[in-house]
C-alpha cells in the first residue's frame, strides 16, 4: 500500500496509479484556488472593505499559507491519498480521521453542484437552444469519464485549465500596471488617487477589513487537493514539497496583486457585489469584449474546480474505505498499471469516482429544483466546514510533528515555520474567524448549519469507535 500503517488494521486494497507528474501537481496547486471566487466573488470583498481589501486578502492568504505549510510538512513526511484525513487519524484517533474525511467529501460533492450549475448557466447563455440541465449532464459525463480512465487525464485537464487561468491573471496584471502608469493608449497615469480618495484606504475602518476577511477567506479553499494528488506521483514527498512551496507564494501574489491593481485603477465605490471587478477594470481601460472574455475565464475556472472536486472527493472516499471507514466495495481499482504507472488506465478507483459523482448528481438535481430550500440548507451545512478541516490539520500537525522528530526526523523534508508558535497562531486565527462569522447575520447560518453537520458526523464516529471496542 502507498500509505503507512494507520492506527488500526487497514483493509487491503490495490495501489493507485502514479500517473501524475510534477508539472501537473505544480499547476494544480497554482490554479486550484484561482476560480470564480476570485474573478467574481472578490467584488463583495471590495464592497465591504474598500481599498483595504488588499489587507483582507493578505490576512486570509497568510492563514491559508500557514495551513498549507503544515499540511505540506505532514504530506511530505507521510504521503497518503487521504492526506489530512489520514494525518488526523494518526494524530488524534479514528474519530478524527473519520470525521474530517467524510466532512470534506460531503463539502466537495455539494460544492460540485454549485460549480456545475454555474458553468451550465454561462453555457446556456451562449447557446440558449440547449437547456441548462443538458449542459450540466454534459459536464458531469465528460469529467466523470476523464476521471474513470486514467489519473493522467485529470492531471492534463487541470494543467491546461490552470495554465489558461494563470495566463489570464498575468495579462490582467500587466494591463493593470500599464494603465496605472499611463502607458496604454488614451490613458493618463492614475497614481494613488483611488487608494486614498473616496474615504481613504480604510473607508469602513478595520471593521471593513475584518468583514473582508470573512468574505474572501473561503476563496483559498482548494489547495488541499495538491496533497491528495501527491500520493499519485512517482516521488510524493518531493512533489508535494515543491508544489506547496511554489503555489502558496504565487497564489498570494496573484490574489493580492490583482486586488491592488483593481482598487488602484478604479475607485472602490465603482465595484458591485456579484459583478466581476475584473470586467469593470478591463472595460475602463478599453479592452474590447471584456465581459465576454471574463465569462470564458470564469467558465474555465468553474470546470477546473468541478474536475478537481470530483478527483479529490473520489480519493478521499477511497482512502476512507482503505481504513475501513467507508464501504469496502469502493476499493476496487481498475485494470493493471502500465509501465509508466497509468498508461493503461489502471490504478483508478472507479467505484469511488462513481460514488462521488452519483452524490454530485443528486446535489445538482437539488440545486436545480430547490435552490432556495433543500439545497440552500445543504450548502449552508458545508459553508464553514473548510475552517473545521483547517483546524484539524493544525491540531494534527501539533501532535505529529513531535512524533516525527522523535521517530523519523529525516522524514521532515518540509518543516512548518516557527513551530509550535505559528501553529497556535493559526488555530487562534481560525477560531477568531468562526466567532466573527457568528456575529455576522449573513454568515451565521453557515456556521450553525456546519456545526450541526459536524456534530452529527462526530456522533457517528464516536458510536462507531465504541462499537469497535471489544
Amino acid at each position: 500500500m502507498h500509505d503507512a500503517p494507520p492506527t488500526h488494521s487497514p483493509v487491503r486494497s490495490e495501489p493507485l496509479a502514479h500517473g501524475l507528474k510534477q508539472r501537473h501537481l505544480t499547476m494544480l496547486g497554482l490554479g486550484g484556488v484561482i476560480g470564480a471566487g476570485l474573478f467574481v466573488g472578490s467584488g463583495a470583498g471590495i464592497a465591504v472593505a474598500g481599498p483595504a481589501v488588499v489587507v483582507s486578502y493578505l490576512i486570509a492568504g497568510a492563514l491559508a499559507m500557514l495551513v498549507m505549510r503544515m499540511l505540506g510538512e505532514m504530506s511530505a513526511a507521510m504521503p497518503a491519498s487521504g492526506s489530512f484525513s489520514v494525518h488526523a487519524e494518526r494524530a488524534l484517533g479514528r474519530w478524527a480521521g473519520f470525521s474530517v474525511g467524510w466532512l470534506y467529501w460531503f463539502m466537495l460533492v455539494v460544492v460540485l453542484a454549485v460549480e456545475a450549475t454555474a458553468a451550465a448557466q454561462i453555457a446556456h447563455a451562449w447557446v440558449p437552444a440547449v437547456d441548462q440541465w443538458l449542459w450540466v449532464l454534459l459536464f458531469m459525463v465528460v469529467f466523470t469519464v476523464a476521471n474513470l480512465t486514467a489519473v493522467k487525464n485529470f492531471g492534463e485537464f487541470e494543467f491546461w485549465f490552470a495554465a489558461l487561468k494563470v495566463t489570464a491573471i498575468v495579462a490582467f496584471l500587466v494591463l493593470g500596471v500599464l494603465a496605472v502608469l499611463g502607458f496604454l493608449p488614451d490613458t493618463d497615469p492614475v497614481g494613488l488617487t483611488n487608494l486614498t480618495g473616496q474615504g481613504g484606504f480604510l473607508p469602513n475602518g478595520w471593521d471593513g477589513v475584518v468583514s473582508g476577511v470573512l468574505t474572501v477567506v473561503f476563496a483559498f479553499g482548494g489547495l488541499e487537493v495538491v496533497t491528495i494528488a501527491a500520493a499519485e506521483t512517482d516521488d510524493p514527498a518531493r512533489a508535494v514539497g515543491r508544489a506547496v512551496r511554489s503555489a502558496v507564494v504565487r497564489i498570494l501574489f496573484f490574489y493580492v496583486g490583482s486586488m491592488l491593481v483593481i482598487v488602484t485603477v478604479l475607485p472602490w465605490t465603482a465595484q458591485q457585489a456579484g459583478l466581476s471587478p475584473y470586467v469593470k477594470v478591463l472595460d475602463s481601460i478599453g479592452v474590447p469584449s471584456a465581459g465576454q472574455i471574463m465569462n470564458i475565464v470564469v467558465f474555465v475556472a468553474l470546470l477546473s474546480a468541478l474536475n478537481a472536486n470530483l478527483y479529490g472527493s473520489s480519493r478521499m472516499i477511497f482512502s476512507l474505505a482503505e481504513r475501513g471507514e467507508a464501504p469496502r466495495g469502493l476499493l476496487k481499482v481498475s485494470g493493471t498499471r502500465g509501465a509508466e504507472g497509468s498508461a493503461s488506465g489502471g490504478g483508478v478507483p472507479r467505484r469511488a469516482v462513481l460514488a462521488s459523482v452519483a452524490f454530485g448528481f443528486v446535489s445538482v438535481l437539488l440545486n436545480l429544483e430547490w435552490p432556495d430550500t433543500v439545497f440552500l440548507h445543504m450548502l449552508n451545512s458545508v459553508g464553514a466546514v473548510l475552517l473545521f478541516v483547517w483546524g484539524l490539520i493544525a491540531a494534527s500537525q501539533l501532535r505529529l510533528r513531535r512524533r516525527l522528530e522523535r521517530e523519523a526526523p529525516d522524514a521532515l523534508a518540509l518543516r512548518m515555520w516557527c513551530f509550535p508558535y505559528l501553529t497556535w497562531v493559526t488555530l487562534a486565527g481560525l477560531l477568531a474567524v468562526l466567532l466573527l462569522m457568528l456575529t455576522d447575520d449573513a454568515a451565521r447560518p453557515q456556521v450553525l448549519w456546519s456545526a450541526a453537520a459536524t456534530a452529527l458526523v462526530l456522533l457517528v464516529a464516536v458510536v462507531r469507535e465504541r462499537r469497535a471496542k471489544p
